[in-house]
């Protein structure tokens, strides 16, 4: 096989491992071309899948070093950028719960050799002796990582393992009841401790601080529908991070997306993304 033809046939992969250790897909991308052009200047290699892996993760490690600055200047809540997923089957078997929207939100938690050994481990099935090649570090090293790692997630994860057979139903309601300004309807939906994060980034209009508690989200959302972009947008449902999700279209251009976090019948959370720049890369993937 060709250096072309092999990572071609590895990028898959290696994006799903960037886009979870960076939680940001325009980013992953750019990680995948900085590894393409050290692929390219290599010298023979006996494990291709596994120089590309260490070389993606490594690189991934060095970004969110700096990205962490980033955030903490970002204007309102960060939220990672939201992916299409379930199209490809191949790729449908790694997404799973590692890829939700709360999920990524939750790795942040870790630090970046942390979240290097969480993500390998849980989402690719990496022993502690290959992420401990893969990070440069002794066996060790690697398996008190992902120690530290389960202790400042908790049992937080739990929320993402499983996904309500019905869930498409659900965020179908609750679009019913954002697009009738029907708080009570929406109070049914939601959980008492509800909770809604906008990323606007300052650069879309969105609440820069977070809205808790059930009355206070009904009532947010069902505001939005009297506002005056509520006659020219389009809702509908798409599989995003995983999940049924939220697409806000205006005027044909898509403006916004609400991944809801399902608990049973109910709503929990709902996270916005409403910078455009965040957008670009599902706009790319929807067409």
């Amino acid at each position: 096989m060709d250096d072309v033809a092999e990572f071609v046939q590895q990028r898959p992969r290696l994006f799903a491992i960037a886009y979870r250790m960076l939680g940001e897909a325009s980013e992953a991308e750019d990680v995948l071309q900085d590894a393409y052009l050290r692929w390219s200047g290599r010298a023979a290699v006996e494990t291709p899948a596994a120089w590309l892996t260490t070389v993606v993760t490594n690189l991934c490690i060095n970004r969110l070093t700096s990205a962490r600055v980033r955030r903490e200047r970002y204007v309102g809540p960060w939220l990672p950028e939201p992916v299409a997923t379930g199209n490809d089957p191949q790729e449908a078997v790694e997404l799973k719960d590692t890829v939700s929207l709360g999920f990524l939100v939750l790795l942040e938690k870790l630090t970046p050799p942390e979240r290097a050994v969480f993500v390998l481990r849980e989402a690719f099935g990496y022993t502690h002796r290959d992420s401990a090649d893969v990070l440069g570090v002794d066996e060790a090293h690697a398996r008190q990582l992902y120690h530290r790692a389960l202790a400042r997630i908790g049992n937080a994860r739990r929320r993402f393992e499983a996904r309500p057979a019905d869930g498409t139903k659900l965020v179908e309601g609750f679009i019913a009841a954002t697009v009738d300004g029907d708080v009570k309807g929406l109070e049914a939906i939601l959980t008492e401790d509800a909770a809604i994060w906008a990323d606007g980034g300052g650069k879309a209009i969105a609440a820069r601080e977070p809205i808790f508690g059930r009355a206070n989200a009904a009532h947010y959302l069902a505001g939005l529908a009297a506002g005056p972009r509520a006659s020219t947008a389009r809702l509908s449902v798409a599989e995003v991070n995983n999940a049924p999700a939220v697409l806000v279209h205006e005027f044909g251009e898509l403006t916004a997306v609400l991944v809801p976090e399902l608990r049973g019948t109910t709503i929990t959370t709902i996270r916005a993304i409403l910078n455009p720049d965040k957008l670009a890369y599902l706009r790319s993937q929807l067409g």
